[in-house]
């Protein structure tokens, strides 16, 4: 932090602002930012002056604080309406000697930066808080924070807390918070996705325009899609976890409920995309034919000539609504953070961890070789920067990981693929929304792996037939499960039953599935992204300045 200590009049102001202005130089501020942090100072200390206490000095501070740099002012003095409004009439006079207009225009000014100042007065001192610019990694170094915290918080409670401590601790607090949250991003998931979904294809002129860009979308997503199956495979030959005679006990395995009610059906799958009512597809949040209402609306507002300007306004103004509602949402999430993680590390013993490691292990191995495969279509095919790639994607990453949600995270990915990767919404608004539905790179290594595991585990021996119709209902659940917390398990109860493995075989999934979630999620939405990224560079639909860090959006 950057400080300097000078006199309340009028003439130090000048000191102040050169001070203000090395300062910021040394922090490399933009000139842009630069210039307007240096007027709303200069208006600050003014306002701050007028009414400052005799004899008091001015304290100036330039503080970085995580990425974020802001400025504060500090004059001891009376408590006094810093945001005041005066009458701007249209008889002011510009000759006035009384200071009208120009206490008018400084008022007009400190009005336009009103969202970057911040005034309050505590211990007969008035502050000002003037923000140069916030930090792109900021959210994410507050959940990196909330999620070491909520690891040493949960070990600790677990240590001093009796047993029913912890569960009335999870029941009561950690559980109906991080719940409160996922139902806050679950109520936006629909219309975001409507609404992003038609504003794209609305501003297709071309419809063929359209369909080669989707086409190359879902022909990327089928084509990882395999690869992740191959991948869970390899992964799980590579480091057999379940094998060399262990066992695990089955005392107190829990079958998953509704898991035989999960149809596997290709065909049904197919047919279902199309509703029977327009309604019923948002309250059951059914992505697939949401995204067909979406596209359909979106075809028809371009076929309806004069009056599609004005549903196209319509509509954008209403994506842009419920993005920024999506964005006041996804503040919170390092509070979900710590109460998401922190929930499991009370709950789950270390016996159970250990005694699933190796499968942990092989889940993560082929995650890993998942994000290779990313990268490396980004460089190839995209022909871009991968490390820039992760690099950018990282709070991505991380917010996905928190949630365990392909669903909850997918506003903010797409917050992402436009501010930090320079994605064009024509590829990002249908793209994303897709993916989350359709393309679950990282369940298909879970349920390939858990499959393959528990088998072993049981003893069952699977035939060529048995693996490639394991592979192939897995290839068509991932297209059909949904982004939500704990649709993995479901879905791989149903594996379960197809090879001949006792469904309680699933609880045994249960003590780490929250956990491996996580990972699964976050494989998932990196798998969209970076889809998104290799489609838009192949339709020169990219912003490099913004992927390269040149200008940011």
């Amino acid at each position: 932090m950057d400080s300097i200590r000078i006199p309340a009049k009028d003439e130090a102001i000048s000191q102040g602002l050169a001070f203000l202005s090395q300062s910021l130089r040394q922090h490399r501020v933009g000139a842009k930012e630069a210039n307007r942090a240096m007027l709303m100072a200069e208006e600050a200390m003014v306002k701050l002056h007028q009414h400052a206490a005799p004899d008091s000095q001015t304290q100036l501070a330039v503080i970085n604080r995580m990425g974020s740099l802001s400025i504060r002012v500090t004059v001891p003095g009376e408590r006094f309406e810093f945001d005041e409004t005066m009458d701007f009439g249209l008889d002011l006079e510009l000759d006035e000697e009384d200071g009208q207009t120009e206490a008018a225009i400084r008022n007009l000014l400190l009005h336009a930066f009103r969202d970057k100042i911040r005034y309050k007065h505590r211990g007969r001192l008035n502050t000002v808080a003037i923000t140069v610019k916030e930090s792109e990694k900021r959210l994410l170094y507050w959940t990196v924070s909330a999620l070491l915290l909520s690891i040493v918080a949960g070990l600790v409670l677990k240590a001093v807390l009796p047993a029913g401590g912890v569960e009335a601790l999870d029941s009561y607090v950690l559980d109906p918070i991080k719940t409160m949250f996922l139902n806050a991003l679950k109520m936006v998931v629909a219309p975001v996705v409507f609404f992003s979904i038609l504003s794209c294809v609305s501003q297709f002129s071309n419809l063929s325009d359209f369909g080669k860009t989707g086409g190359k979308v879902m022909g990327f997503y089928m084509f990882t899609t395999v690869v992740a199956i191959a991948v869970g495979a390899g992964a799980f030959l590579l480091l057999r976890p379940g094998s060399g005679g262990a066992q695990i006990a089955l005392q107190g395995a829990q079958a998953v409920a509704g898991a035989e009610e999960v149809n596997i059906s290709i065909l049904d799958t197919i047919v279902n995309i199309v509703p029977s009512n327009i309604v019923q597809p948002f309250l059951d949040a059914d992505m697939l034919q949401i995204i067909f209402i979406a596209i359909l609306c979106g075809v028809a507002v371009g076929m309806i000539g004069d009056y599609s300007r004005p549903l196209k306004d319509f509509f954008e103004g209403c994506n842009t609504l419920f993005l920024k509602v999506t964005i006041i949402i996804v503040g919170f999430i390092p509070v979900a953070v710590f109460c998401s993680i922190c929930s499991p590390v009370m709950l789950t013993g270390g016996d159970t961890l250990v005694s699933l490691l190796y499968f942990m292990a092989a889940v993560l191995v082929g995650m890993a070789a998942m994000m290779a495969v990313y990268c490396l279509l980004i460089l190839v095919v995209g022909h871009l920067n991968p490390l820039t790639f992760l690099r950018k994607y990282a709070p991505g990453i991380l917010t996905s990981f928190s949630l365990g949600s392909s669903n909850a995270a997918m506003p903010y990915n797409m917050q992402l693929c436009r501010s930090a990767l320079g994605i064009s919404p024509k590829v990002y608004s249908f793209s994303i929304p897709l993916g989350a539905t359709v393309n679950m790179d990282g369940s298909c290594v879970y349920l390939v792996v858990g499959s393959l595991f528990l088998a072993q585990l049981y003893g069952v021996s699977l035939s060529g037939a048995d693996l490639a119709a394991l592979f192939f209902s897995v290839f068509v659940l991932s297209v059909g499960a949904p982004g939500i917390p704990g649709a993995g398990l479901v879905c791989l109860s149903v594996l379960l039953v197809q090879i001949g493995v006792p469904v309680e075989a699933a609880g045994l999934m249960m003590g780490i599935d929250s956990i491996v979630g996580m990972f699964r999620t976050a494989s998932n939405t990196t798998g969209d992204v970076a889809i998104s990224l290799v489609v838009a560079r192949l339709e020169n639909l990219v912003d490099l300045e913004v992927y390269n860090g040149k200008r940011g959006d």
